[in-house]
Order: C-alpha cells, then structure tokens, then sequence
C-alpha cells in the first residue's frame, strides 16, 4: 500500500520570536514511519514539533501538514488540524483535580464528542490500547511517572490522530519504564500512526529500527544508516568515558567539544 505524505517542508525557516532556531529546513515524513528526533537540549527539536501543529508559525518556504498549508492555514482551521496530531509531552500535563476518566472525557468533549456511550466506548479502547484499562478511577498523583506517561499517550490517541508528537517522552522515567514507553508507541506505529519522537536517548534506535533525523547547529541532517548512528553512539561514548575521567568538567565544556561532522 503507498505511503501518503504527511508533513512536507521545502526551504523552511523556523524562528522562536526574532531567533532563527533551524535555517532551510528539508523534510518529508509519511504514513506509517517512525522517526527519531535527535539534537542537544536548545538545539530545536521542540520548536520543529510545535511548528507542526502551528504553535510556531511558518513565514517562508513550503510547509504542508496533512493536508493544511501552514503558510495560508486559517485561525479557525488551526484546531482541525490539531484534532489529527496527538501530542505526549514530558512533563505529562494531566488535570491533577480529577481521574484519568474525567481527564480523557475532558478531552474528548473539548474536541467535539457528545454521545456518552461513544465517550466511554473510546475511553475505554485508548486505556486498553495502553494497557490501563483498570486505572479509570485514579488520580493522577495516585499513579507511577511510567503509569501517567502511559496516559498521556491515550489522551494523545483518543481522536484516532494520523501522527503522534512525543516531545522527550522518557526523559523523566527510569531506563526500563522509559523502554516499556517506547515499545509502547512503536507497536502503536504498526497500525499505520507516524511517530516522532524528539530525544537525547541514543540506545533506542538500536533497540526499535526507524527513521533518525539529528538536529545540529540549526541544521536538519538525516542520518538513518548504521555507519552514521554508529559514529555517533561511539561519541557519546567518548562523553560519557570523559566525564568519568574528570568528574569535574561541568556540561557547558563538554557541549562545547566539537561534533562529528
């Protein structure tokens, strides 16, 4: 079956503010793929993501989102083109006065839902999807960081979204819990939903095989081959070897080491 073309971005130039953060932006990204989002912490992964779904706004080049031109995209047609795009952030943002039900009800009745049987039939299929189906009742402080990241990724699901947003989904969980989110959203991608996942973690992509794309001095380059994944896992293993060595070199010297080019 082919692939439909979801995002095209064609000599993009994307600024936080007066900032240029990423300069001649180059990408294509269709149905069904899995794509890592690999950059330095500032280096403008969570600009590119929010450009997206039109937080940021595209003043030049070509930027298509399904279906939306996000030069000419209306004000109104903004929360339609939302509606397709799930987003899981790090920092979870649930509604910590009520349970995950009400919390995904809230949701779905903000985005246009009304029939209560059609409300809790999709609850309850997202819940199961990420295997909670019995957590409905909690409050979110009643739950693991793993448990509530789990439910962020159902809220993400509930409108049946054609690409999921997950911006460092597991920089607050441990390894284990943070391997168990991303074989979570990697079998969710076999159902023909794109992920794009912003992180710093290089060991999935050894783990879970998918597009990688680095962000580095504003640029974007893809390097989904084996020879440039693996020179960069042999330099951060140089970091990490240095920071052993001299446990007093603060982060700003090691980021100022020069990069592989």
């Amino acid at each position: 079956m082919e692939k439909k073309l979801l995002i095209k971005y064609v000599d993009v130039d994307i600024y936080q503010q007066e900032l240029l953060v990423l300069n001649n932006v180059q990408l294509e990204i269709h149905s069904g793929e899995f794509v890592y989002l690999l950059g330095k912490v500032g280096s403008g992964k969570s600009s590119l993501l929010k450009s997206l779904y039109h937080e940021i706004p595209i003043l030049s080049g070509v930027a298509g989102v399904l279906n939306y031109d996000l030069l000419s995209i209306k004000t109104s047609e903004v929360p339609y083109l939302r509606r397709k795009i799930g987003i899981v952030f790090q920092d979870f943002q649930l509604l910590n006065d009520r349970t995950v039900y009400a919390n995904l009800e809230f949701v779905l009745k903000a985005t246009g839902w009304k029939d209560n049987e059609s409300i809790e039939e999709q609850i309850h299929n997202v819940l199961v999807q990420v295997g909670m189906p019995n957590k409905g009742y909690k409050m979110p402080h009643q739950l693991s960081g793993g448990e509530q990241q789990r439910i962020v990724i159902a809220r993400a699901l509930l409108n049946s979204p054609e690409m999921i947003l997950a911006d460092e989904p597991t920089g607050h969980l441990d390894p284990e819990t943070g391997r168990e989110l991303v074989e979570l959203l990697y079998n969710i991608r076999l159902s023909g939903t794109t992920i794009i996942m912003a992180t710093h973690n290089l060991a999935w992509m050894e783990k879970f095989p998918g597009r990688v794309i680095r962000i580095e001095d504003n640029y974007l380059r893809e390097i989904t081959n084996a020879i440039s994944i693996e020179k960069i896992l042999v330099q951060e293993a140089v970091v990490v070897e240095a920071l052993v060595e001299e446990p007093e070199a603060t982060n700003e010297s090691i980021e100022e080491k020069p990069t592989d080019k």
